[in-house]
């Protein structure tokens, strides 16, 4: 049986969904971080958050189909740890708030988000390796609250200076990973259930169309109107989140 959502609600949910397939497919991987925010205008944080995972785990298979082999294995297994610290962390605060107080800490989440991809600080020379324990575990709470895992996973690998690709892919089996760590807490807190499972089935194929397309565009076209794009959208949803939390 299908959530009984609004025909607003089932449209921001396809293109969210198809949103994170893009970003999934290496093209402006900020698309991502928007997804879970943007959903919760019409449902609630948890809801869409439970009815995500299942199709990012389906998107993944695609991403590190795409990408696999070309990963630094390296970061990879040095972000692990800190993964498994975020994602606990976050399963405990994550069910001790309520919908309101999920909609705040979502809302914060997502203008700090903004706020981080309108600056893009640049580091002037590369970064420790012993910053990845901090980095990934702010990645896996982000990862966990909000599908957002992205942008602290940035700060550590950028200043990296890895190859275009390498970066794709290193990013694309690090969230593998972090997903993958985050099904049994879901599952655990209720977040996944029949209902959802039966939502995010018939939204495979707006996420395989994404990936796809992500795949396409990364090769071909100029991300800088798109990122800015996304980063205005971010600022607006974070705002409407926190208004709707305080109201």
């Amino acid at each position: 049986m299908l959530p009984d959502y609004s025909a607003i609600a089932w449209l921001l949910i396809a293109f969210s969904v198809y949103l994170t397939g893009v970003s999934k497919g290496g093209f402006a991987g900020g698309f991502g971080t928007l997804s879970v925010p943007l959903m919760a205008l019409a449902i609630s944080p948890a809801q869409a958050a439970g009815l995500l995972l299942p199709l990012l785990l389906v998107m993944d298979v695609f991403a590190v189909k795409a990408w696999w082999g070309k990963q630094d294995a390296t970061e990879v297994w040095r972000f692990v740890p800190g993964l498994f610290i975020g994602v606990t962390v976050g399963t405990l605060l994550f069910g001790s708030l309520s919908e309101q107080g999920l909609r705040l800490t979502l809302g914060v989440i997502t203008l700090l988000f903004a706020a981080y991809m309108l600056l893009k600080p640049v580091a002037k020379k590369p970064i420790s390796p012993r910053w990845a324990l901090p980095a990934a575990s702010v990645c896996g709470f982000t990862s966990f609250m909000a599908h957002a895992g992205a942008p602290p996973l940035n700060v550590y690998l950028l200043p990296r200076k890895l190859s275009k690709e390498t970066f794709i892919a290193t990013c694309a089996v690090t969230f593998a990973v972090v997903n993958v760590i985050k099904l049994v807490p879901y599952m655990w807190l209720g977040e996944i259930n029949v209902t959802s499972a039966w939502a995010s089935l018939l939204l495979v194929p707006i996420a395989w169309i994404g990936v796809r397309n992500g795949l396409w565009l990364q090769s071909r076209v100029n991300e800088t109107l798109f990122y800015r794009l996304v980063i205005f959208a971010m600022f607006l949803v974070g705002f409407n989140l926190i208004w709707q939390a305080l109201k």
